[in-house]
């Protein structure tokens, strides 16, 4: 079993005691510190490296963004680049601040029903107050919370960007990235990681687990891609007369595996961050995040290999990614053999996933349905046939069906599953089936076959030197 108190008390005892004895010049003249003295020390010592690994671990996370953006334009074509570039860049300016004034208070205020989430700090009004955001004592900061989640929401809305790139109009975009992190995001997490409803859950004495946002932040990112590339409808010249899928290539497979290199570093930062504390927990964190994105690219590149006779690089890419996604909910719950099925096992399933959606005539450019909302799912399930270790969601040990656990847990995990899907299902059709009224979602054929770096922004991407 892996503890965390134990772990965390030597490196902050020495240092606190360091701090008391040779605070002044005759220190080691005086009196040894109390034990109530050294254990406050080491609370305070806890405290600053609790709330400084969150902010690189959230630093890392707002990194990704720029993974994002490289796959997504790696993966379409030139003449839409500085469109993907700048729908990346509102993600995080609108989310930040759509999740600044309304988003968190929703995922982690109060009211009376605690059913929809809080109503409480809009602005941040309310954890603003300078006491609270320095104090130490009380352990990670507000502002340190919401940094580490502000970007998060973030990720959760740029997934929906690569399913519908290449044909979504930018102001339509824009209205949506919004909603998501104001509203439709938060909701979901204040139902989890706020201690709302799905959190509430129990089956047979078994409660959810996502430890990082298989389902929280991924599945509820893939939902939400598919319902807007099923109302866009497929690009121009996607489908022939026949029905069948014509290949759209990317422009430009360097940047997407570049994009792939920095979304997998970020997520050490998303895995190991989602502990929120610093202990010696965060190098197994890393070490089954690390694993399963390995195991995910052999997984998808066998697949692809064995169906058309050549090693698919895009393929390969979005395996790691699977393998990434897939092993978010349960990377504190499972022994690394176990990250390393559950990786392979998302590059399997991305690749089977990206095939079907292309056949039931859905375009996805860039994958994203597969890769975040199949294996999301899968992710979040695996847990209930893996889980080892209690990941201080659980609240057990052996919780999965090949420990002797039982099925309760696959069942209250797909249960979560189920509310997550209908509920982003929903609003995200009500949210696109309202801009595609107003402002518009796609744009028209002409602008498409331009491009939407020029009809939507005014210049091409790519610029050539007249010189």
């Amino acid at each position: 079993m892996r503890t965390k108190l134990d772990k965390r008390m030597l490196p902050g005892l020495l240092v606190g005691a360091g701090v008391l004895l040779w605070a002044t010049p005759v220190g080691a003249q005086e009196a040894e510190p109390t034990l109530v003295e050294l254990a406050e020390a080491n609370a305070v010592t806890q405290a600053i490296l609790d709330n400084l690994w969150l902010v690189v671990a959230g630093s890392l996370v707002f990194l990704m963004q720029a993974g994002f953006a490289f796959v997504e334009a790696g993966l379409t074509r030139a003449k839409n680049i500085a469109n993907i570039m700048a729908k990346n860049l509102a993600d995080m300016a609108i989310g930040a601040v759509a999740f600044f004034v309304i988003g968190y208070s929703i995922a982690y205020g109060t009211s009376d029903s605690n059913w929809w989430g809080g109503l409480n700090d809009f602005f941040f009004k309310d954890s603003g107050d300078p006491a609270g955001l320095f104090d130490l004592g009380a352990g990670l900061t507000p502002a340190t919370n919401f940094f580490f989640q502000v970007v998060f929401a973030a990720t959760a809305v740029t997934i929906a960007s690569g399913a519908m790139a290449e044909r979504t109009k930018f102001a339509g975009y824009l209205v949506f990235s919004a909603v998501m992190t104001a509203v439709i995001y938060p909701v979901v997490v204040h139902w989890t990681w706020g201690g709302g409803l799905i959190a509430q859950i129990d089956i047979g004495g078994r409660v959810y687990s996502d430890f990082a946002g298989s389902t929280v932040v991924h599945l509820t990112g893939g939902v939400a891609a598919l319902v807007g590339a099923w109302i866009l409808g497929p690009r121009l010249g996607k489908y022939g007369p026949d029905g069948k899928p014509r290949a759209l290539p990317g422009h430009n497979i360097g940047f997407a595996v570049i994009g792939v290199f920095i979304l997998w570093f970020g997520w050490f930062g998303f895995n190991a961050g989602s502990e929120l504390v610093a202990d010696a927990n965060l190098s197994f964190l890393a070490m089954n995040t690390l694993m399963a994105a390995a195991a995910g690219v052999l997984g998808a590149s066998v697949i692809i290999w064995l169906k058309t006779g050549v090693a698919d690089v895009a393929m390969a890419g979005n395996g790691a990614l699977a393998g990434l996604v897939s092993i978010t909910a349960p990377v504190g719950s499972v022994e690394p053999w176990a990250a390393l099925v559950i990786g392979f096992a998302g590059g399997l399933i991305v690749v089977v996933a990206v095939l079907f959606i292309d056949r039931v005539r859905i375009d996805d450019p860039v994958g994203a349905i597969a890769v975040h909302g199949v294996c999301g799912i899968w992710g979040t399930l695996s847990i209930g046939l893996f889980a080892r270790y209690d990941d201080a969601f659980l609240g057990v040990e052996n919780a999965g069906l090949l420990y002797g656990g039982g099925v309760s847990q696959l069942l209250v995990q797909a249960l979560m599953v189920v509310i997550v899907v209908t509920w982003v299902g929903l609003t995200s059709f009500a949210v696109f089936k309202g801009i595609d009224v107003t402002v518009g979602l796609r744009v028209d054929e002409e602008e498409e076959v331009m491009g939407l770096d020029v009809a939507e922004h005014g210049s091409a991407g790519y610029g050539l030197d007249a010189a």
